[in-house]
């Protein structure tokens, strides 16, 4: 007996023949249906949709030569379809979502959760958004935050929104603007940091970047925003190039490393920040100005999680 590969196969009628007699009902449709998954196995079995010789039967029932097992239509996952994703985390990217169009959604986007699968991730925001929205078949990222950054992540729906977007961050029409907890006091006359930035991966295939004149140019402008005395500083970090891990390598550059940052901060900053319960990774994309195609211009904010908010509050005491 072969199963059909299409999503959905059709009902099934299977002949036992007497070799396997005297075999469970399970364990026969087990060895049958390659591909089904054990759990959707027993749920038919459980709802009494298989049926041998026309009657209803029990997971354990015994099977008997000449007996015709019908088995119902099965949804089964297509090789390349990506397996379901919990309905929890679907509905919190769908609570996450700031603006919406018909080319274009921005999500505040949680930290902890990447914006792609791989590097050992099965899944990211980009293949959850396949999943909420079936229907727009080219839903492409705009541009990328690292996995613990939270903040206004920029989704294209059209490949012409996708190619408006990508010559906009090529020059300078798009304005992203973070917020970022930094160790110690930031001088207000630091306004901006300008220091070549090279990627290089680790054996591990872990991703660092340097300070390096060998590197690419990057410079992000600085705002102070609040201070909590000598301790840290509550800054504005603009983006002037788009380097990756730019603004945590800068800061770090600059003396002032960012709260929470396990691959380029200061463990005993972050341990303190956590004692107030500061456990996150303190950079967040809080806002963002983006031309759109007609000639107008999208501004965008984004509140911080109550983790971020807390501990702020907690310092400030």
């Amino acid at each position: 007996m072969t199963i059909s590969t299409s999503p959905t196969s059709g009902v099934q009628l299977l002949e036992v023949v007497p070799e396997l007699a005297g075999q469970r009902i399970d364990n026969f449709l087990r060895t049958q249906l390659k591909g089904v998954p054990k759990t959707l196995i027993y749920r038919i079995l459980r709802k009494g949709e298989v049926r041998v010789n026309k009657g209803r039967i029990k997971p354990e029932y015994k099977l008997q030569a000449g007996d015709i097992v019908r088995v119902p239509p099965l949804r089964l996952a297509e090789r390349d379809e990506p397996a379901p994703l919990a309905q929890g985390l679907l509905a919190r990217l769908e609570a996450a979502i700031v603006y919406e169009d018909k080319a274009l959604i921005v999500l505040n986007k949680p930290a902890g959760i990447a914006v792609h699968g791989g590097s050992g991730l099965n899944y990211g925001v980009i293949e959850a958004f396949r999943q909420l929205r079936p229907d727009a078949k080219d839903l492409e990222l705009v541009h990328r935050l690292d996995r613990d950054t939270s903040g206004l992540l920029m989704i294209a729906k059209k490949r012409s929104m996708l190619r408006h977007l990508h010559e906009a961050l090529r020059g300078d029409g798009v304005d992203k603007r973070y917020m970022a907890l930094v160790r110690g006091h930031w001088a207000t006359a630091k306004k901006q940091v300008s220091a070549p930035l090279l990627k290089s991966n680790l054996r591990s295939g872990e991703r660092m970047v340097e300070v390096n004149s060998d590197g690419k140019e990057a410079l992000t402008v600085f705002r102070v925003l609040r201070r909590f005395g000598e301790f840290a500083t509550l800054v504005e970090a603009r983006p002037v190039t788009g380097r990756t891990h730019q603004i945590r390598v800068h800061t770090q550059h600059a003396g002032h490393c960012i709260a929470g940052d396990s691959k380029y901060g200061d463990d005993e900053f972050t341990r303190e920040i956590r004692e107030l319960g500061g456990k996150r990774l303190f950079l967040h994309a809080y806002a963002l100005t983006v031309p759109l195609p007609d000639g107008g211009e999208l501004r965008l904010k984004a509140p911080v999680d109550g983790i971020w908010a807390s501990t702020l509050e907690r310092l400030g005491a």
